[in-house]
């Protein structure tokens, strides 16, 4: 494969697997087995060649994540199912590998972050305006489509701030609009959970992007977005109002009599299962089979409610690992969540060698996504199990190759945006 060919290839798998992923069923899959298809014909290509150091730590808290995951493979159950989720993780190792030495233009990534927030937010209008739904669930399901959508909105709003003066006006406003559209399918969605996430995720962004970029320009933008969560808050105030009065009312319910049948009641119930069978076996946990045979079956003898039974996890990530993984699961967890942000914090150390300071703005911006992409994702967690779904999985996998490979070359790769 020419060098050419291959780096057209790397830049449209890598504007699909964002600029995809909410468009279309499964639309976070058709970039990810464009990168591993690119990765396998240009194997010797790249193959043996010397990585970055941070490359290398990603391919290591990656494949301990598909170790611990093939932990629940029975070869004597004579099913496969269980190989699912190691093989997406193992199938992006070489595609992390590539990428290292074949790295995707800015111009590329940018579009595909800004095409996916826009397709979020018009999924999210048809459903709901079009097709009368009551929540937008895009093609997979309300919670999924509703974080990724604002995972994609503060992407671009990072892309906005931090390379404002590269940017031509059009562009501007494509990014601009991809904030807006992704926070309107949020609200669509009405997943409280990525509010929460939210919580977690400003705060640090603000911090960071006040430290390393122009006061002035962080304010603005900063008064720009809360003018459009104003926006959103009052042209959606009933829906949000009641998901909110909702939410306490589910709270005091589970707190005043065990109420599980709800959607917050079901979630603090499974947590406190989750906690007490993790606690029992600390090590290795249960294993998947094990966690749902032992879910029912304390269901039975009245320990928990039989409303957990319906739901195939713990709607915590965290905990759902440590029951079914134990402490084993949970170090790689975590490991898979601190690795990628050892990789993209933006330390003082990395940024100052950087010669330019429009080399310097690119590589914070790439970093800051990277930082968002990983704290979205921890939050996420606190209400769902973010990683048992493959949108889940594909979008982080994926976008932490992509975005590791923008930080190999700062002056050469990210010149292009």
């Amino acid at each position: 494969m020419s060098r050419s060919v291959l780096q057209r290839g790397v830049n449209v798998a890598a504007f699909l697997v964002p600029g995809f992923a909410l468009w279309l069923p499964s639309g976070y899959s058709y970039g990810a087995l464009a990168l591993l298809l690119l990765a396998i014909l240009s194997l010797p290509q790249w193959l043996g060649k010397p990585v970055p150091r941070h490359t290398v730590g990603l391919a290591l808290a990656i494949t301990l994540m598909a170790l611990v995951l093939l932990l629940d493979f029975d070869p004597s159950s004579g099913s496969l199912k269980a190989l699912d989720r190691p093989i997406k993780y193992l199938a992006a190792l070489p595609c992390l590998l590539m990428l290292a030495q074949w790295a995707p233009t800015c111009k590329a990534v940018w579009r595909g972050v800004a095409v996916g927030a826009w397709g979020a937010g018009c999924v999210g209008a048809w459903q709901v305006w079009g097709q009368g739904l009551e929540r937008a669930a895009g093609h997979t399901n309300e919670i999924q489509y509703g974080n990724l959508a604002l995972c994609l909105g503060v992407m671009c709003l990072i892309g906005l701030v931090c390379l404002w003066a590269r940017w031509r006006p059009t562009e501007r406003w494509a990014l601009a609009g991809g904030v807006f559209m992704g926070l309107m399918a949020s609200v669509l969605s009405q997943s409280r959970g990525g509010w929460l996430a939210l919580l977690l995720l400003a705060p640090v962004l603000l911090w960071l992007a006040l430290r390393w970029l122009p006061t002035v320009r962080v304010w603005r933008a900063s008064g720009a977005l809360l003018l459009a969560v104003l926006l959103l808050g009052g042209a959606f105030h009933d829906n949000l109002r009641q998901r909110t009065a909702l939410a306490m009312e589910e709270v005091n319910a589970y707190v005043d009599t065990g109420e599980a049948h709800t959607s917050i009641g079901q979630r603090l119930a499974h947590w406190q299962l989750a906690w007490r069978l993790g606690t029992e076996r600390p090590v290795w946990g249960w294993g998947s089979e094990g966690y749902e045979r032992e879910k029912r079956s304390r269901a039975e003898h009245g320990e928990v409610s039989a409303f957990v039974t319906q739901f195939s996890h713990a709607h915590n990530e965290l905990l759902d690992t440590f029951a079914r993984r134990g402490g084993v699961g949970v170090l790689a967890l975590l490991l898979f969540y601190g690795v990628p942000l050892a990789v993209f914090w933006p330390s003082r150390r990395r940024l100052e060698r950087l010669a330019t300071p429009e080399a310097r703005e690119q590589d914070l911006a790439v970093r800051l996504v990277g930082v968002c992409l990983v704290l979205s994702y921890i939050g996420f967690g606190f209400t769902q199990v973010f990683f048992a779904h493959n949108s889940g999985n594909l979008f982080y996998l994926f976008m932490l190759a992509i975005l590791s490979a923008m930080l190999v070359t700062p002056g050469a790769a990210r010149s292009q945006a």
